[in-house]
C-alpha cells in the first residue's frame, strides 16, 4: 500500500521525457537495454512490457522501482523577436516516478498472473512568461497513473499468451495567458479537471528456436471524460479584472500502443534485441474545452488544435550474463517527433530524441536488483510557421516558432523479492 501511495503522488512530478506525454521506462534492467524487452520480459515488469513474458516465472515475485530524472529544455526565440538571443528554461528540473509489480505462478496448471500500478504517460513543464509564447501556453502538468491486472497462459512450452484490463486515472492542468504582455495586466486562462477510464492490455511470447525469441504487446486507447473548472482573469475589463471560475470538462483520448521485437541468443551468455514500438498519438487532434455560461469574450466551447501524429521508438539492447546471477547491458533508443510544427506546442516541446543507457545487476534466489543510467539528447528543433492551438494566442498574435533543444539523465533503481 505504501508503494501505491507513492505511485498516486509521485507521478504528478514526472516530466515528459519521450514521445509526447509517454514514460517509456517502467523498470531499470528494461532500460539498461533500451526499453528492448518485449522478447525478453523475464522479470514481473514484463506486465508493462510483455504480460506473456509472466509464465517464465516461477512461484511469487515482487518488484518495485524507482525512476529519477533530470530533465533541460531550453528555447531560443527567432531572430526576427524582439526578445532574440535569449535563451530561456524551464522551471523544476528533477522529477521522479515509482513502479511496483507482483507476479504469481500457479503450481498445478500453467497459469500467471500479475498485478501492476505504474504512471505509462506523465509530464510538468513551466515556462517564464516572457518567452514570446505565453498566450500559447505557459504551465501544464498531467498526473496520470495505471493499475493493470494481467493473467498469462502457457498453451506449449514455446508459447504463451496474456490478456489483462488497465483501469487509469489522469489528472490535467494547462494555463496560458489571454494577453501578448503578461506583465502589464494580469491575465491567465486555466483548466483543470480529472477523470477515470478503463481499457485492455494483450501480450504473446514466441520461442520458435532455442536461440530466438519473438514478443508482441498490445495496450488499447482510454478515453476520458475529465471534470472540473477553468479559471480566468483579464484585466482591465472590469467584468474580469478579479479571477472567475466556471465548470469544466474536456474529453480526452489516450492513444492505443503497439509494439514488437525479437531476440537472439547465440550463447547463454548473450541476448540481443530489437523492438519497434507505435503510438498512435492521432488520437490528439483537436480537444475541446466545454465550460458553463462564461462572461464575454469567452465562449462556452473552447477548441484546443493538436493535430499530433502517430510516432515510433526503435529500440536495441544487449545483454551479457556472467557468474554468480550477474549481468551488464547497454541500450540505445531512437524516439520519433510526435508534434507537427504546424501546431507546435512548448507544453510537449517534441522532438527526435535519441537516448543511451547503461547498467548492471544481479539475480538471486530470493533477492535481485538493478541500477541504469541513462542519457538523452534532442538536436536543435528549429520550429518556423507554427500556429497558435487556440483562440487566445490568436488574439494575442502569438506563436510556437524558436529553437528547442533538450537534455535528460536518468537513474533507475529495481529491486526484487522472491517468495
Amino acid at each position: 500500500m505504501r508503494w501505491l501511495g507513492l505511485v498516486c503522488c509521485g507521478t504528478a512530478a514526472m516530466k515528459s521525457a519521450a514521445n509526447g506525454f509517454r514514460v517509456p521506462s517502467q523498470d531499470a534492467a528494461a532500460a539498461a537495454r533500451g526499453e528492448a524487452f518485449v522478447a525478453t520480459a523475464d522479470n514481473p515488469s514484463a506486465i508493462y512490457y510483455n504480460p506473456a513474458g509472466l509464465t517464465q516465472l516461477t512461484n511469487t515475485t515482487l518488484r518495485g522501482g524507482l525512476n529519477g530524472l533530470y530533465l533541460h529544455t531550453d528555447f531560443q526565440p527567432p531572430a526576427s523577436a524582439p526578445n532574440a538571443g535569449t535563451t530561456y528554461h524551464v522551471a523544476d528540473h528533477l522529477a521522479a516516478a515509482p513502479q511496483f509489480f507482483l507476479s504469481h505462478t500457479l503450481k498445478k496448471i500453467p497459469v500467471s498472473v500479475g498485478l501492476g500500478a505504474y504512471a505509462p504517460y506523465g509530464g510538468s513543464i513551466n515556462w517564464p512568461g516572457d518567452t514570446g509564447f505565453n498566450a500559447v501556453a505557459e504551465k501544464g502538468a498531467l498526473t496520470y497513473f495505471r493499475f493493470s491486472p494481467v493473467v498469462a497462459y502457457q498453451i506449449l512450452p514455446s508459447l504463451s499468451i496474456a490478456a489483462g484490463a488497465l483501469v487509469d486515472y489522469a489528472n490535467l492542468d494547462l494555463e496560458q495567458g489571454l494577453r501578448a504582455n503578461p506583465s502589464r495586466f494580469k491575465n491567465y486562462f486555466r483548466f483543470t479537471g480529472d477523470g477515470w477510464s478503463a481499457g485492455y492490455n494483450a501480450g504473446v511470447l514466441w520461442r520458435p528456436l532455442e536461440k530466438l525469441s519473438l514478443g508482441a504487446t498490445f495496450r488499447s486507447k482510454t478515453s476520458f471524460q475529465l471534470d472540473g473548472k477553468t479559471r480566468f482573469e483579464l484585466q482591465p475589463l472590469p467584468e474580469l479584472s478579479a479571477p472567475t471560475q466556471r465548470t469544466a470538462s474536456a474529453d480526452v483520448d489516450f492513444p492505443m500502443t503497439v509494439a514488437a521485437g525479437i531476440s537472439f541468443r547465440p550463447t547463454p551468455k548473450w541476448n540481443f534485441e530489437f523492438d519497434a514500438d507505435y503510438t498512435d498519438w492521432s488520437s490528439f487532434g483537436t480537444i475541446v474545452i466545454h465550460q458553463n455560461a462564461p462572461p464575454r469574450p469567452f465562449d462556452e466551447d473552447l477548441p484546443v488544435v493538436l493535430g499530433w501524429r502517430p510516432s515510433w521508438m526503435y529500440e536495441f539492447g544487449v545483454t551479457r550474463y556472467f557468474d554468480h546471477g550477474w549481468h551488464a547491458s547497454a541500450g540505445y533508443v531512437f524516439s520519433e517527433n510526435s508534434v507537427p510544427d504546424t501546431r507546435y506546442t512548448p507544453l510537449a516541446a517534441d522532438m527526435d530524441r535519441h537516448f543511451f543507457s547503461i547498467g548492471i545487476g544481479r539475480t538471486g534466489k530470493k533477492f535481485d536488483f538493478d541500477i541504469t543510467y541513462q542519457f538523452g539528447y534532442g538536436p536543435n528543433h528549429p520550429v518556423t510557421g507554427s500556429q497558435a492551438s487556440s483562440k487566445p494566442a490568436d488574439f494575442a498574435n502569438q506563436n510556437a516558432d524558436g529553437t528547442y533543444s533538450f537534455i535528460s539523465h536518468a537513474v533507475l533503481v529495481s529491486v526484487g523479492m522472491h517468495f
